[in-house]
Order: structure tokens, then C-alpha cells, then sequence
């Protein structure tokens, strides 16, 4: 299973996700975020990892200009929208920046679920817990059940408060393409907890037996 790792604030951190496999890490460029990134420290880090895994910059509602330097600053491979971006606005980032875009979805019905077929054109749908006023980071989950049978051309990603002890049924009852963690593997908001980014990344590769 793919793992990423997001809210990723310092090279430590993004050391220990790529050796235990991490296929991308996130750096979050919304200032309101706990685990907001400076530009200084998020170039360092795309310099440093770029070449052995995704580095993903997370944006939440940026103007095209905003994600574009950003883009170039930090080297990124790969853009996530995590705001009320629409996908015409999606398709011109990736136009922009020549990088493949992440929109994700705040769920919190089928209606949410539903949304997403309308951004056809973006490279993964990520589906993230919705809470008002939040647009990612809440450390809950929601009703895995309203992706149990979801279907769709886009490859994609489950998120919302995953952690070691929940991942492998969330991976068993979702059957994403990729998962998700950030607060589930810390020990303060943007600082990782190894131990447990160790036991992430073990319970996301277990496969229950079929019937167990």
C-alpha cells in the first residue's frame, strides 16, 4: 500500500518516512496550518527528497501565482488542493506547473463522495474528514462506508485520522490506492513520533486473511 506522509516540517522527519517507504511526503503551505512549512525549509527538504520520493505541496486555496513559486521554490513533484478550488482551477495549475495535482474532498456524506466526479481531469482524488471551518488535519475519521463501494477512474487516496491501530481496516474495508497519515504518527502537530510512523507503515502493509 502507498503511503503518504503529510505535514511533513523538518528533514528528520522526512528521512524517517522515506526509509521506512514512504511514496510521497507533504508540505503544507497554508500559514493557518499547525504544520505550515517556511519556504526556506521546504526548499531544503524538496532538494533533499525529490529524487526518492513524491514531495507534495498542500495549498488551500491559493491564487495560481502562489502555487507556482512555490512549485519552483521547493522543487515539488506534485501539487494537493485541499480548499474550495473548482476544476477548471485544478486543471490550470497543472497546466502551470506541469506537476500532477491531488483535489481533495471533505466528506461527510455520499453528496461529498459524488462531488469528485465532477474533477476528472486531476491525477488522484484524496477524501479527508469533514469539519467545519477545517480543511484537513482534524485528526477524525468519517464514515468509511461511503467509499466501501465507491468506483472511479481516478486513483485514490484515504485520509481523516488515520493512525497505526486503524489503517489496516481502513485499507480492508476502503481498498484506496494510497493512504494518508499526518497526526496519527505525532508526537506535537508537524513534530513525527518514529515509533509510530514505524507502526504505521507495518499495519498499512498487513493483509488480513480473507474471512478473518
Amino acid at each position: 500500500m502507498k503511503v503518504k506522509v503529510c505535514g511533513i516540517t523538518n528533514p528528520e522527519d522526512a528521512e524517517a518516512a522515506v526509509e521506512l517507504g514512504a511514496w510521497a511526503i507533504g508540505l503544507i503551505h497554508h500559514k493557518e496550518s499547525p504544520r505550515f512549512v517556511k519556504a526556506s525549509v521546504a526548499a531544503g527538504i524538496g532538494e533533499a527528497f525529490r529524487r526518492r520520493c513524491e514531495v507534495v505541496g498542500v495549498f488551500v486555496n491559493p491564487t495560481i501565482e502562489r502555487v507556482v513559486q512555490a512549485a519552483e521554490n521547493a522543487q515539488l513533484t506534485m501539487i494537493q488542493l485541499s480548499g474550495d478550488e473548482g476544476a477548471s482551477f485544478c486543471t490550470e495549475v497543472a497546466r502551470r506547473t506541469g506537476l500532477k495535482v491531488i483535489k481533495a474532498f471533505h466528506v461527510g456524506n455520499s453528496a461529498d463522495v459524488r462531488k469528485s466526479a465532477a474533477y476528472r481531469f486531476t491525477d488522484f482524488h484524496l477524501y479527508d474528514t469533514a469539519r467545519k471551518g477545517a480543511y484537513g488535519g482534524t485528526g477524525e475519521t468519517f464514515d468509511w462506508g461511503l467509499l466501501e463501494n465507491h468506483h472511479s477512474p481516478i486513483p485514490f487516496i484515504l485520509a481523516g485520522g488515520l493512525d497505526p491501530d486503524n489503517v489496516t481496516e481502513a485499507i480492508r474495508v476502503v481498498r484506496p490506492d494510497a493512504v494518508d497519515v499526518a497526526s496519527g504518527v505525532e508526537a506535537s502537530p508537524g513534530i513525527k513520533d518514529h515509533g509510530k510512523l514505524a507502526s504505521f507503515f507495518r499495519a498499512a502493509r498487513y493483509t488480513p486473511v480473507a474471512g478473518a
